[in-house]
């Protein structure tokens, strides 16, 4: 066993020591570089739908919203690392001022870790608003409205409040919802999969996101705030509490105040350490040639998209005009790579171009989407298209079509299935 785990290790670590041959540092903007901490995008193009087309159906499957931090493990561990720099008279005055904007977070965030907060609720109202009138014929007539979402709070709440909006707008349609653990294992796999459980444990995505994190991670804007004689333990601990400083600074407008990014880091450390995060995501949940497993486990998931949209088409279901889902960022990017969307899969054996190609903070910010909307023509057949993020997506490489007829789709979305999943 470790000799077959050793075999599938070396060839990923020579990959990662290769160099891509002319790879560029990313440069993106600093709120770019929030990651999948930046908040939803808040002006969205309208989508003008041919004549011939009138939407009768929709599958949507969404991240929560919005929230404070995640846990308090971070801000802790910064607290920790700030207050030890201030006992031994180390800390500059760049650290005092990190120093009280981390407990400003701690402050506003105990009893509310990873709730939603109220920039989360707009987020979900807005997209509800926006599917209400771009879809008015889904929602005029008394159907029923079917929603689940994650037991997780934040989760939980994404749903009520687009939900709640929905009902707002049209309070004629039936509504019907559902939370819990029932619904893991459509929108918590990564905690029911028995594949993806054994592919954490054995930590198969480690050694190289170990390799990219030693190589590109920065520890100019740590040693900025602990200053220069700050006794870091060695270069581990360093690093560790520069991806750490990085997360609690990025989250903050997720959370409702305003960016400090540019105070704390130049744009060249916002990128590189981005792009750490960046790579961590990639590797436990996405199809890479490390494995396919953190993609697979979003197959239950795409067999119920289809089986909804089969089952309103061919009346088994005719009732129900919307079934809206609710989960995490863990969620949606196995589905979305599983689905080989455009920006949401990439396979290579150079990590360091990964960056350039895969990028959390167009794939999944605070309340991402992918919508399925099923269209009827005037000749009584039904097309769909697909939506990331309520922007069409081309599936065709090099063609421009964004409806396609649902058995062809239906097909593409199969075959995207392992078979021993179907």
């Amino acid at each position: 066993m470790q000799i077959r785990r050793l075999l599938t290790v070396l060839p990923l670590i020579a990959a990662l020591c290769a160099s891509a041959a002319d790879t560029d540092a990313p440069a993106y903007s600093f709120e770019q570089c929030e990651g999948s901490l930046k908040p939803y995008p808040e002006t969205i193009q309208s989508i003008n739908c041919p004549d011939s087309l009138v939407p009768v159906f929709i599958n949507h499957v969404g991240r929560h919203g919005a929230r404070y931090p995640a846990s308090s493990a971070n801000c802790l561990a910064l607290a920790k690392a700030l207050s030890k720099a201030d006992s031994l008279g180390t800390i500059t005055p760049l650290g005092r001022k990190l120093m009280k904007l981390n407990d400003r977070i701690i402050g506003e965030s105990t009893n509310r870790w990873g709730a939603l907060d109220s920039l989360g609720i707009l987020e979900q109202q807005s997209i509800a608003t926006r599917m209400f009138m771009s879809y008015p014929e889904v929602f005029s007539a008394k159907g029923t409205i079917k929603a689940i979402s994650s037991y997780s709070p934040r989760a939980m709440m994404s749903m009520y409040a687009f939900v709640h909006q929905l009902d707002r707008l049209n309070n004629h349609n039936t509504f019907t919802t559902s939370t819990g653990r029932v619904n893991s294992y459509l929108m918590r796999p990564f905690d029911t999969d028995t594949a993806y459980i054994e592919f954490r444990r054995e930590k198969r995505w480690q050694p190289a996101y170990d390799l990219f994190f030693a190589s590109v991670c920065p520890t100019g804007a740590i040693r900025r705030v602990l200053g220069e004689n700050y006794p870091f333990a060695d270069i581990s601990e360093e690093r560790n509490l520069a991806i750490t400083e990085y997360y609690v600074v990025a989250g903050l407008r997720a959370m409702g105040l305003q960016s400090e990014m540019k105070e704390y880091f130049t744009k060249e450390e916002a990128n590189s350490l981005w792009s750490c995060f960046n790579m961590r995501q990639y590797l436990q949940r996405t199809a890479s040639t490390v494995s396919s497993v953190p993609a697979d486990i979003a197959s239950d998931l795409v067999l119920d998209i289809i089986s909804t949209t089969d089952a309103f088409i061919d009346g088994s279901d005719k009732d129900t005009r919307a079934v809206l889902r609710f989960g995490h960022a863990e969620t949606l990017m196995p589905l979305l790579s599983l689905l080989h969307i455009p920006g949401c899969y990439y396979l290579t054996n150079y990590f360091d171009t990964v960056a350039m190609h895969w990028r959390d903070f167009d794939v999944v910010p605070m309340a991402a989407n992918v919508q399925f909307i099923l269209f009827r023509s005037t000749t009584g057949r039904h097309y769909i298209r697909v939506d990331l993020n309520e922007q069409p997506v081309r599936l065709r490489k090099g063609d421009d079509a964004v409806y396609f007829p649902w058995g062809e789709l239906r097909r593409y979305m199969t075959n995207c299935v392992p078979v021993y999943a179907q």
